[in-house]
């Protein structure tokens, strides 16, 4: 008798499988097996494909190139499908794949092998057996590494259940997933997640509670999984619930206990149409699937608990602006970090101001203040504090003190912060001598280590306190160490304006806030953040300036909400890692944006674009304010044809207020304002002092380190004078963008 006869005789075929040509050769049992005629035959890769399960094929892929791989036997079950998609019956292939290298180097593979017919279970038992996939024990290790690491990547009950959704097991793939849990008081069972279903569908298990007759809410009670291999076995074992279920047409179920710390949260369900036996190695794969679920579903509880706990806080510390200012408009943003708690210490208000008692004062109704700061740190402790000092804050707006004042007491609370009784003190003094204690340079107590440094020791604040009259459009700026604001004049230039500030609060307890007093033009827009909007992604204030310049110059014709989504969108929009800076450290900061601009028409095609104008004070106590008024200048230019002259009148403009601040005992005022169409714009720049004495023209010897202020004057303007006031002078020049210019000296502006 020859081989084929005895391997057909227990019905088993011969097959071969040809990777090189597509072809597939089959013996008579072979054939018949597939469910071809009882006759040798020879199919396309795809003609034998078709009869097989498309699960079971997906998965003896995987099978067949480990095999070829590791030079090991491919085994595994599949089922044979016929025209009508019905399963005939499920053989079990065995094969070895043969490895040969073509003359191209390209190497293929041959499977040959056999194919035996397995025997079903009955209806209503379980088999114990192998499962459909033959190397079983790699697919499942593959298949829980790839589960596990998406669900250890999910940080949301939504992100759980699509992950859960769309894990296909080895083998065998539910084509119904449910997740239950309870409701608070434990009674009620509720759906938490739904494939394969939709949520009509679950109206009729909405009645049900924990004590229900059902394998969700036993498997709640008892902590142990339920499995029913067929319908019969559901409906014998829930006849109450099952006319609920049979509509459904599934086949096989499991329900598993979801379990944390010994205590189960729900139940996961997995329902099958097609019939799984659920052997031993099938309910393991279950059961870790389960465990990693459950374990998901908590993380993903406590994140989104403490985000709605944080977003809560958030929101109920940040203000509600009043959009509903006569002939302003304002708008602003807030974005957190705080390393995934949505919360930080940067912060904004807009407080209502009292009015002034007399008109002397000039403090009418309408008044109010615009706040913007920031509490060092990104914690919950850091937004505890700027809870903290922004009450405190409103509290002395409220009581009609200036905005130097309210940053000084500012100062004074924050610093008060610092000491507390407690029974860590030093002899009761009030100082902290624990965690918080100072050494005597300022640093650290050498007995503090960083994590009690970083939860208990000090922590100062940057903030910018802005009181605006709408009447007049007048802003009285003192400024606690932040960043200057950002001007944006009518035709669109932008540059930082600089004012006089003093130390972050809580520096010291007794400090100065000098204010710096700003007409806001119709048309202009003023722009206050913290340094997050400047500083993330790697940007330094120079190179964070130059990205968000260009879109603040570019949205003239935006609105001030449009304009705030636009320089978010720079900091954290899709584009802004191709923006990032030249450090290293590509760090995130919290980030609030303040927006301010009153209204004022723009200026038509056809008419003259009005002027741009900048006016500051230079103090003789603060000589360094004068590289600020050189580098004001220069924003001011940024476009100027010529930048020999604008190196001209930052030079004159270093020059006229130095000889104020050396040869007078005040302050000096300057003002520039350059008007015109582009490329034939007239640059005028005055400067005023309080001294009567005017200047005049001397000759400076070769050492002389002096006197040559007016010859530099005289070369470089095309125009310039000193004309006496009524308490002192003013000196002025004027440069011609286009040259043809003649002298204005009646429309100089009041200085």
């Amino acid at each position: 008798m020859r081989t084929e006869e005895v391997l057909a005789a227990i019905a088993t075929g011969i097959w071969r499988w040809d990777d090189a040509t597509g072809r597939v050769t089959l013996d008579a049992e072979a054939a018949r097996l597939l469910g071809l005629p009882a006759e040798p035959a020879s199919l396309t890769a795809s003609g034998a494909r078709s009869h097989f399960h498309p699960v079971d094929w997906n998965e003896i892929q995987g099978i067949v190139n480990l095999a070829v791989t590791e030079g090991t036997l491919a085994e595994a079950r599949l089922r044979i499908m016929n025209e009508k998609g019905r399963v005939l019956r499920t053989v079990r292939a065995r094969s070895k794949p043969v490895v040969r290298t073509l003359p191209d180097g390209v190497q293929v593979y041959e499977l040959i092998g056999t194919l035996q017919e397995v025997a079903e279970p009955r209806p209503g038992t379980a088999i114990e057996g192998s499962s459909i996939t033959g190397d079983w024990r790699r697919s499942r290790e593959a298949f829980l590494l790839d589960a596990g690491r998406a669900l250890a990547e999910a940080r949301s009950t939504a992100e759980v259940l699509r992950v859960a959704s769309s894990l296909s097991m080895p083998g065998f793939s539910p084509d119904g997933l449910a997740v239950f849990s309870t409701s608070p008081s434990q009674e009620a069972l509720r759906i938490v997640g739904l494939l394969g279903n939709t949520l009509a569908d679950a109206d009729d298990f909405s009645s049900l509670t924990v004590d229900s007759d059902y394998p969700a809410s036993e498997v709640i009670r008892t902590g142990r999984a339920i499995y029913l291999p067929t319908a019969e076995s559901y409906k014998e074992r829930y006849p109450d619930i099952w006319p609920r279920i049979e509509p459904f047409a599934r086949n096989s179920w499991a329900f598993l206990p979801l379990t944390v710390a010994g205590r189960t949260l729900g139940t996961w369900m997995a329902a099958f149409k097609n019939r799984v036996a659920f052997s031993p190695d099938e309910r393991s794969v279950l059961n870790t699937v389960a465990r990693m679920l459950a374990q998901a579903l908590a993380r993903a509880g406590v994140t989104e608990s403490e985000r709605e706990l944080s977003l809560g806080l958030q929101r109920s510390m940040m203000p509600t602006l009043n959009t509903d200012i006569p002939g302003m408009s304002v708008a602003a943003r807030y974005v957190p970090t705080g390393g995934g708690l949505q919360v930080g210490g940067d912060w904004y208000d807009m407080i209502p101001l009292p009015g002034g008692t007399t008109e002397a004062e000039g403090r009418g109704s309408g008044r109010f203040a615009l706040v913007i700061g920031d509490v060092q740190g990104h914690d919950v402790r850091a937004a505890g504090l700027m809870g903290q000092l922004r009450i405190a804050l409103r509290a002395y707006a409220a009581e009609g003190h200036r905005p130097d004042a309210v940053l000084s007491r500012a100062s004074r609370f924050l610093a008060g912060m610092r000491q507390f009784p407690g029974p860590e003190n030093d002899g009761g003094t009030g100082t902290v001598a624990g965690p918080s204690a100072m050494a005597g340079d300022g640093s650290p107590d050498s007995t503090m280590t960083d994590e009690e440094y970083e939860r208990n020791g000090p922590r100062f604040a940057t903030c910018l306190y802005m009181e605006v009259d709408p009447e007049n459009g007048t802003l009285e700026i003192a400024r606690a160490g932040h960043l200057d604001p950002v001007f944006r004049m009518p035709d669109g230039t932008a540059f930082i304006r600089q004012t006089a500030g003093g130390l972050p609060l809580g520096i010291e307890a007794d400090s100065d806030y000098p204010t710096t007093q700003i007409t806001l033009q119709p048309g202009e827009l003023l722009m206050l953040c913290t340094d997050g909007l400047v500083e993330t992604g790697g940007h330094d204030l120079a190179t964070g300036w130059d990205r968000l310049r260009p879109v603040l110059e570019g949205d003239t014709g935006s609105s001030l909400e449009e304009l705030a989504d636009a320089l978010m969108g720079v900091v954290h929009g899709p584009g802004s890692h191709y923006m990032t800076g030249p450090l290293p450290e590509h760090r995130e900061d919290d980030i609030a944006l303040v927006l301010l601009a009153r209204d004022g028409s723009q200026p038509r095609a056809d008419r003259e674009p009005p002027p741009r104008r900048t006016a500051l004070t230079i103090a003789q106590a603060e000589p360094e304010g004068i590289s600020g008024a050189r580098r004001q200048l220069r924003d001011l230019l940024h476009d100027w044809s010529d930048g020999e002259q604008v190196d001209a009148a930052v030079l004159m403009v270093s020059e006229m207020v130095t000889n104020v601040l050396v040869h007078t005992d005040g302050d000096a005022l300057l003002v520039a304002e350059a008007a015109g169409e582009r490329g034939d714009r007239r640059l005028r720049v005055e400067v005023a002092d309080v001294n009567d004495e005017l200047p005049h023209r001397r000759r400076p010897g070769e050492l002389a380190s002096s006197g040559r202020g007016l010859i530099l004057m005289e070369v470089l303007a095309d125009a310039w004078g000193v004309n006496p006031r009524g308490e002192g002078k003013s000196i002025w020049f004027e440069l011609y963008e286009s040259g043809d210019h003649e002298p204005d000296d009646s429309a100089r502006p009041n200085a």
